[in-house]
């Protein structure tokens, strides 16, 4: 039988936003030194998303394992901006060493702070490969950012080989179906309809749903309207 997962929920706190629950339910019995270790990032990723960077600048000291300290580079390079070079530049020197440069967290840090520099092809270099479920939904993330739809179904697709019920399975597929809903012809429509109901304009949703679906019946429905329009016109010129 495996193992339990101790960190289950924990992981499904942070994945989901409930940050705050994620730090408050992280007291576990009986967590192997490894689980320990990737307890801590979650619930230190947990306060980063909160803005607490301080606190975990603060609480990871230089004796910290290293994806602590990868961790503790996101905080640093979160709090100050303005002198995120430095940052950036220990960065790259962790990536460069042999002895931790392939580690996982350290990874996926590297691929969320390019992500933030819009430096999508930087960012890929560490985190393409993959390796763990938050890589290949950072990945995800990455195409989508670089609108490459395509090469994010591939990566979901993985993520949907690996575990097909996993909690970043399902947030990746509802972020690839945010990014290409777009172009769906129904969404259109339906944006054409509440712009006109709150009395906004819908005029750019309907020049795409013309674009994309000349058949579609409110484009049909629009252009007879627009030709009746024009009858009329006439009829009175």
């Amino acid at each position: 039988a495996a193992a339990p997962d101790h960190l289950f929920h924990l992981r499904n706190n942070f994945y989901l936003g409930s940050f705050q629950a994620a730090i408050n339910n992280s007291d576990l019995p009986n967590l192997s030194p490894d689980d320990a270790v990737e307890r801590d990032c979650l619930v230190y990723r947990s306060y980063i998303a909160l803005g607490s960077y301080q606190l975990v600048i603060n609480e990871i000291d230089s004796a910290a394992a290293t994806p602590l300290q990868a961790v503790k580079l996101l905080a640093l390079y979160l709090s100050n901006p303005h002198d995120k070079e430095s940052t950036i530049a220990s960065l790259k020197v962790w990536l460069a060493d042999p002895a931790i440069g392939s580690n996982a967290v350290l990874r996926l840090i590297a691929g969320i702070v390019f992500m933030h520099e819009e430096d999508y092809i930087e960012a890929l270099k560490h985190t393409n490969a993959g390796g763990t479920m938050e890589l290949h939904a950072l990945n995800v993330q990455i195409f989508i950012k670089m609108h490459r739809s395509d090469y994010a179904e591939r990566q979901l697709r993985v993520m949907q080989q690996i575990d097909e019920d996993h909690t970043l399975t399902q947030l990746a597929n509802a972020w690839l179906n945010l990014a290409v809903d777009a172009k769906d012809p129904e969404t259109l429509a339906n944006l054409v309809v509440c712009g006109l109901h709150l009395g906004k304009s819908s005029s750019r949703y309907l020049s795409q749903l013309k674009l994309t679906h000349p058949e579609h019946i409110l484009v049909k429905r629009a252009s007879s309207a627009e030709d009746s329009f024009e009858r009329a016109l006439q009829s009175v010129a």
